[in-house]
């Protein structure tokens, strides 16, 4: 059992049907090119608010707002922290952000860098919760899974949704994983989207929607609503199997509203005539009403209470060698069940407790049943399991999270109906989370009293946060009423309800029996049922399965715990995982018997030894059963026969005969496919010869057609081909040229001018005219005698010159001469380039004017910090222990090594920061002090002198001077 509509349970917010619409548009990955397409398809008074969330990098500034504006004319804005939202404009999530929605207003939350964050996922869950019906959902183009886990949350609010056509994306990750869950209302390719999404805000009909007005239509038009109704709710029951009538009316009308919506079908008539005309749309109605909505470890709170207080303590009293069994119901695609099941085996790990783990995990859908057992996720769950459980449980395949065998091997998955199958037994504890909330009240009395009779005496029920036990109230005590957390203490006083639980088919007999004890007695009902029941236990028929023509069990029917047993690994139904080893081959003897002559047989008596390690006589017997919906099956009963009694002469099959016989069957079977499949490879390869003889007839004929079509169509395509590729190439060149601050001159193998770009023009006199010219016939500004001889090297030999030259007007070039050559033609060429490098020169030369210097000298910037020394300061650093100027070279804060660089008092130190501090702030014109800095086997004094650096790059100027000989000779 699924949830159906959250929006009726009481946690969550109910959005009013009226108002504008919010259509939230997620795209990652190549989705810039698809939002242009698709507002340069919508019109810009739609009423509709739209917001764009996609996954932009927090170090750079989104230019998304500019690009926009070019394909629409809405206000495309970039939002702010609680922003009120206006119709007809854009929204745009800022860098580094997480966007929530409000009521009116969009909310920003920073983006943690070190956790994986979902940006789409929450936004869409936000807007689902705040405005229901009327939110819309589109997913572009994009890598990973995004947008998945919110895309239910907006079906389940009633939203709509929209997919970019996969093959339409250039990253088709994002809408393919959306589209995989079966939720998405239309998938389109991006220029479509526009028109389908003003179709659904104005509730405008679509063609390929519209229901024609035929003699179908005409019929179901004279319906009532009640009668069009329950007309619908009788195909949900016939083609799905579900009564949605034990539903509360109002989600299910909510959902078929929902539908009748996508489908632009204004009545329930005409929808009625539209479920008739389309099965498929019956299942997708069917779906709707069992919509998926779940998450890992939902309501981490309650989950946190059910670890400690009944997890943990169940662990702890289980020994090697105890079960525990815990049903699951209404798991939806199993992560509700993984979540349990990941508990237990961290528990029992924690406690050094390691017993029999057994979780049976049902759902009414089949298609979530299959998805859950397949245990395959999309990497979004990273933000609901922690990495430690990702790590141990999960294995990272291609986009998705896959669970490990450990995990997988703990749970069965099984199809089951909470208000129709019998229950399960003997539990430690039941589950049942939101669900319960979407039956009526007796279907939920029903549905509560299953869940009670398959617990154990003390064991646990824990249900959602807005379900209740209502009548079964006083059969539990809370052990968190918050979290519904609850403990039976008085299991179920009356059996279970045999009308709808009975698989003999006695449903006749308990209204009878009832109504006839009643005229004649005043028994309570209690009374008879536990008499009837008494009566079925003595006097039943014995307990049976329903097998399908592929052997696998359809239905079981009484007792038969004792002659089926589960076997490890891969769930199945098939008897010959299900049945105990002696009696499978009985089994299958029985059933060919039984389907091949349309009788029953029976088997000799057996012996067997149950899983309790009891020894069981029986016979088996195969009984045919009418074909059902065009499918044979067959009733296997197993009769259980004292030890000492003889068994009644019966028709008994010989099971080695049968065996035999069957054998024999399939022996002819793959002899007659083995003739089949050599008269098959025969006729291939006649049919092979003759089209090869075909295909060369097709060839010949080919090149004809080719030679008289090929100027027509394959050159022009071609020529048309390399034309726009040239453009663009000319264009990126040209572009490029002028962003380079470099001189860049293009020749060809004559040494011909090709190319030049604007910077050149400051080295050669250059004129657009130029191009054709020699390069030797172009005056230029370069003193540089070899500029031809090495560009003739460069281009005979293929190899690159570069070069350090200077100019007449007093600058230095880095000249590069590198060959090059056109692919698929003989042509070559070579380009030069001229990088200025007299900035770099003058750096050079004012280092050697300094290193000629005595004196300690370094260059401070506008923080103090050294950005250049001489070879004086190098060396009184290595001779001083800073042999790699780590303490005082540049990079270094000379304001830090002032603390180390004085072997004076403090206030030495003191007065040399402060000194270069109020220099470098422009308080002091210049400084000096003297200090001494002795040496173990000298004593020295030296004159520290800070005078500023104006200009661009301020700063100030260090100078230390050695006046050691200077004091000697004064004192």
């Amino acid at each position: 059992m699924t949830n159906i509509n959250s929006s009726d349970s009481g946690d969550a917010l109910s959005a009013p049907d009226t108002g504008p619409h919010i259509v939230a548009i997620g795209a990652s990955a190549g989705g810039l090119e698809a939002l242009e397409k698709l507002f340069d398809g919508l019109s810009c008074d739609s009423g509709a608010t739209f917001v764009v969330i996609q996954h932009l990098s927090p170090d750079h500034k989104s230019m998304m707002a500019n690009l926009l504006s070019r394909h629409t004319q809405m206000p495309v804005v970039m939002v702010e922290q609680d922003m009120p939202i206006e119709p007809d404009r854009i929204y745009l999530i800022p860098p580094g952000s997480i966007m929530h929605m409000g009521d009116g207003v969009l909310s920003l939350t920073p983006k943690n860098p070190r956790t994986l964050t979902l940006p789409i996922d929450v936004f869409f869950k936000s807007m689902a919760a705040h405005y229901g019906s009327r939110c819309v959902g589109v997913v572009l183009s994009g890598t990973g899974s995004d947008g998945t886990r919110g895309a239910a949350a907006i079906n389940d609010a009633g939203g709509f949704l929209i997919a970019q056509e996969p093959e339409n994306a250039k990253f088709d990750g994002m809408p393919r994983s959306v589209i995989a869950t079966g939720l998405v209302d239309a998938i389109l390719p991006v220029e479509k989207i526009g028109a389908r999404l003003i179709a659904h805000i104005t509730n405008q009909a679509i063609v390929e929607a519209a229901v024609s007005l035929d003699e179908p239509v005409q019929r179901a038009a004279a319906l009532s609503p009640e009668a069009a109704m329950n007309g619908i709710l009788r195909l949900l029951l016939q083609v799905g199997g579900i009564d949605f009538q034990e539903y509360k009316a109002g989600t299910v009308m909510r959902r078929i509203e929902r539908r009748m919506n996508v489908r632009q079908v204004t009545s329930l008539e005409g929808y009625l005539d539209l479920l008739n005309e389309e099965r498929n749309e019956v299942l997708t109605l069917r779906r709707e009403m069992l919509i998926p909505v779940t998450s890992f470890f939902r309501d981490t709170e309650a989950f946190d209470i059910l670890g400690r207080q009944i997890i943990d303590p169940m662990v702890a009293r289980k020994q090697a060698g105890d079960s525990i069994r815990v049903w699951a119901a209404a798991v939806s695609t199993g992560e509700e069940a993984y979540s349990i099941a990941m508990m237990f085996l961290e528990a029992f790990d924690q406690l050094k407790h390691w017993p029999s783990l057994k979780i049976f995990a049902t759902d009414v859908e089949q298609q979530n049943i299959e998805t859950a057992g397949a245990g395959t996720y999309p990497e979004s769950i990273a933000a609901e399991v922690s990495p430690q459980q990702l790590e141990r449980f999960f294995v990272k395949k291609g986009s998705n999270f896959v669970v490990k065998n450990e995990l997988r091997q703990s749970i069965v998955f099984a199809r089951h109906n909470l208000l129709t199958d019998p229950p399960f037994t003997r539990m430690d504890l039941v589950v049942c989370r939101n669900v319960l909330i979407y039956f009526r009240a007796q279907a939920q009395e029903r549905a509560l009293k299953r869940l009670q009779y398959a617990l154990l005496p003390g064991a646990h029920l824990f249900l959602g946060s807005s379900e209740s036990l209502a009548e079964l109230q006083k059969d539990f005590t809370p052990v968190s009423a918050k979290h519904k957390i609850w403990q039976m203490i008085k299991p179920l006083s009356m059996p279970l309800d045999v009308v709808k639980g009975s698989g003999y088919g006695y449903t006749t007999s308990v209204p009878l029996l009832t109504s006839q004890l009643n005229r004649g007695t005043r028994l309570k009902s209690t009374a008879v049922d536990q008499g009837f029941a008494a009566l079925l236990k003595a006097f039943g028929p014995p307990a049976a399965i329903l097998v399908n023509s592929r052997h696998e069990l359809v239905h079981s029917y009484g007792d038969v715990r004792k002659f089926l047993q589960l076997r490890e690994g891969h769930a199945s139904l098939d008897i010959h995982r299900i049945l105990p080893d002696a009696l499978v081959p009985v089994a299958v003897a029985l059933l060919f018997k039984s389907g091949r002559e349309g009788i029953s047989v029976s088997s000799d008596r057996l012996k067997v030894t149950t899983p309790d390690a009891e020894v069981e006589h029986l016979r088996m017997s195969a009984w045919p059963v009418e074909e059902f919906e065009g499918e044979r099956l067959t009733l296997l009963a197993f009769e259980r026969l004292q030890a000492n009694t003889p068994t009644e002469s019966a028709a008994t099959v010989d099971i080695d005969s049968e065996t035999a016989e069957r054998m024999e069957v399939l022996e002819r079977e793959l002899s007659a496919t083995r003739e089949s499949l050599q008269a098959t490879v025969e006729e291939l390869e006649t049919s092979n010869e003759e089209l090869q003889s075909t295909n060369e007839e097709l060839m010949s004929s080919n090149e004809e057609l080719q030679s008289v079509n090929e100027e027509l169509n394959t050159v022009n395509a071609e020529y048309q081909e390399k034309i726009d590729i040239l453009n663009r190439l000319n264009a990126d060149l040209d572009n490029m040229a002028q962003a380079v601050a470099a001189g860049t001159v293009f020749v060809d193998e004559k040494m011909h001018l090709t190319r030049f770009s604007p910077d050149a023009t400051h080295i050669f006199k250059l004129r657009d005219s130029d191009l054709g010219r020699p390069l030797d016939d172009l005056a230029h500004t370069l003193i540089y005698p070899d500029l031809i001889a090495d560009l003739s090297h460069t281009l005979k030999e293929g190899v690159r010159v570069e070069k350090e030259i200077r100019g007449i007007n007093g600058l230095h070039y880095f000249v590069r001469m590198l060959p090059y050559s056109v692919p698929s033609s003989p042509s070559k060429g070579a380009v030069i380039t001229f990088m200025d490098v007299t900035a770099l020169h003058e750096v050079s030369r004012l280092q050697h004017i300094i290193d000629s210097l005595s004196e300690n000298i370094a260059v401070l910037n506008s923080q103090g910090v050294i950005t250049l020394v001489n070879s004086a300061w190098r060396n009184f650093a290595m001779d001083n222990g800073d042999a790699d100027m780590v303490r005082s070279g540049p990079g270094v804060n000379y304001l830090d090594v002032c603390s180390g660089a004085f072997n004076a008092t403090d206030k030495s130190v003191n007065q040399a920061q402060r000194g270069v501090r109020e220099v470098i702030e422009g308080t002091r014109a210049n400084f000096s002090m003297e200090y001494p800095c002795h040496s173990p086997t000298e004593d020295r004094w030296f004159v520290m002198h800070v005078s500023p650096v104006s200009g661009e790059q301020p700063g100030a100027v260090v100078s230390h001077v050695n006046i050691t000989e200077w004091r000697k000779l004064n004192n």
